[in-house]
């Protein structure tokens, strides 16, 4: 079991005629995904990698079944583009483009929230199931099935987090790309309450960086009880006040959104601070995943 994709989704590319859509989607299929549409208006009626294009959503959506969506459209078109397809009934949205406007983000984002649908992003890598699917970006050899969940605000960190639990035989049951801008479509909580309800998943790691609030309000959760370890490597610890660290989101201002912040509210709620990446192993090693 998995947490929002897993081998049967059936998979929309939305700029799947673009460089970067015909590339993912390659990846994607080669990998295992059911990529069963593509969507670039005006080239409607031709095919990428067998791949039907059509030149709307609804029009895809009503042909093939298609149920999760992943948006690699210049960041322009990216709000009309996620309303198209709320509204053509899609629940699982993925948005990897970045340069979204902060305005955009929040108006997508309450949209998404009054019509039940989970959207990753802006600036996410995506989500992968190990072994079933991949929506998104991430290089899917770094990663293999197991028991371990991943929500990660940066895509390089999950790409390592996955590499050091693979090569320890300890797999990942889903992996997600929260996204590295200051507003994103989901919450942390929300991803934790997912993983907390998957019978397939054991524990919980959680890769932070400076920036925001979400570690702190994903503290609040988990010290209500949350059922499942939970360990979490929180990157900027010695990023300077006031200055951008990479991320648009990862700017840490006054007292709160450092990662000193981050690391005593996680910590107070029970959850095991890692130093290091590398010292997740232990932590795993220690619970018997």
């Amino acid at each position: 079991m998995s947490i929002l994709l897993n081998k049967q989704t059936r998979v929309l590319v939305q700029g799947i005629t673009g460089s970067a859509g015909s590339v993912q989607t390659r990846w994607m299929i080669e990998y295992g995904t059911n990529v069963v549409a593509g969507v670039t208006p005006g080239k409607g009626g031709s095919t990428v990698e067998g791949v039907p294009v059509f030149d709307s959503v609804h029009e895809a959506v009503q042909v093939t079944g298609a149920e999760a969506s992943v948006f690699f459209v210049p960041p322009p078109f990216v709000m009309d583009a996620f309303f198209e397809t709320v509204a053509a009934g899609i629940k699982l949205i993925v948005v990897v483009p970045e340069h979204i406007p902060v305005h955009d983000v929040m108006a997508m984002r309450r949209h998404a929230q009054r019509n039940n649908v989970i959207a990753l992003g802006p600036t996410t890598p995506g989500i992968l199931t190990p072994g079933e699917a991949k929506v998104g970006i991430m290089p899917a050899s770094l990663f293999s099935p197991g028991r371990v969940g991943v929500i990660s605000r940066s895509g390089t960190l999950a790409h390592e987090t996955g590499a050091i639990l693979r090569e320890a035989n300890i797999g990942q049951s889903t992996v997600v790309g929260l996204g590295a801008d200051p507003v994103v479509l989901t919450n942390l909580e929300e991803i934790l309450i997912l993983f907390e309800k998957d019978e397939d998943t054991d524990a919980v790691v959680i890769i932070g960086e400076v920036g925001g609030i979400q570690e702190e309000k994903a503290a609040q959760l988990i010290s209500r009880g949350f059922t499942k370890p939970v360990a979490a490597y929180i990157a900027g610890q010695f990023a300077p006040e006031g200055k951008r660290m990479g991320h648009a989101g990862a700017i840490a201002r006054g007292s709160k959104g450092t990662a000193q912040s981050k690391c005593e509210a996680l910590k107070a709620a029970g959850v095991e601070i890692l130093e290091t990446p590398i010292k997740m192993l232990d932590w795993a090693r220690k619970h018997s995943l």
